[in-house]
């Protein structure tokens, strides 16, 4: 027989579903009007509370895009971690991984979009911890090309910029009914390995 919650258990865990509600409807209020153009009140309206009930649970915007900014990076690096698992070459590796970037970008959720969202325009303090957030992210790219079997002469650094780059910025020309997000992601590693021939 199922144990019922106690009073207080049953409270914490409707706030913790609805601290996540409200990141949801952050995370596609941010991604439809970006950072700047949306309003504490605007993400209460899209989750359904009343924008005071927010506070609770986020004491300040920024802390609601840092929260969804983290989430989206949760979500990108545990499908690329599942993705490499088991998987020993080198290229094969950065190629699945590149797929599982792309495949997270343009899942379902609005979550992982995030990380290739402008931050340029948010206060230093916002911005120091969103890179800071998605530099944690890059490290898991960085170790795979440091792993590749390239000449000592390539910069390792601006190989992964180039990558991450290129996989990042399809956000913002990508349309579904051309080449589906894990081919984009296999070519890019293709021309990185063979080049155009």
């Amino acid at each position: 027989m199922k144990e019922k919650l106690s009073s207080k258990e049953d409270g914490h865990h409707r706030s913790d579903n609805r601290r996540q509600e409200l990141m949801v409807a952050a995370a596609y209020l941010f991604n439809q009007r970006g950072y700047d153009a949306t309003s504490m009140r605007d993400i209460a309206r899209e989750a359904g509370m009343l924008a005071g009930s927010m506070y609770y649970h986020f004491p300040s915007k920024d802390d609601l895009i840092i929260a969804t900014y983290e989430e989206g990076k949760r979500l990108i690096s545990g499908a690329v971690l599942e993705a490499i698992e088991g998987v020993s070459d080198p290229w094969e590796r950065l190629q699945r991984a590149a797929i599982a970037h792309m495949n997270t970008l343009f899942g379902e959720n609005n979550f992982a979009i995030l990380l290739c969202a402008d931050i340029s325009r948010t206060s230093p303090t916002l911005r120091g911890r969103l890179v800071e957030i998605r530099d944690s992210y890059d490290t898991l790219f960085m170790d795979l090309i440091e792993a590749l079997p390239l000449a000592d002469d390539v910069d390792r650094g601006l190989l992964r910029l180039s990558l991450l780059g290129s996989l990042n910025w399809s956000s913002s020309w990508y349309r579904p009914g051309g080449q589906t997000p894990a081919q984009i992601g296999e070519f890019f590693v293709r021309i990185l390995k063979d080049g155009l021939k």
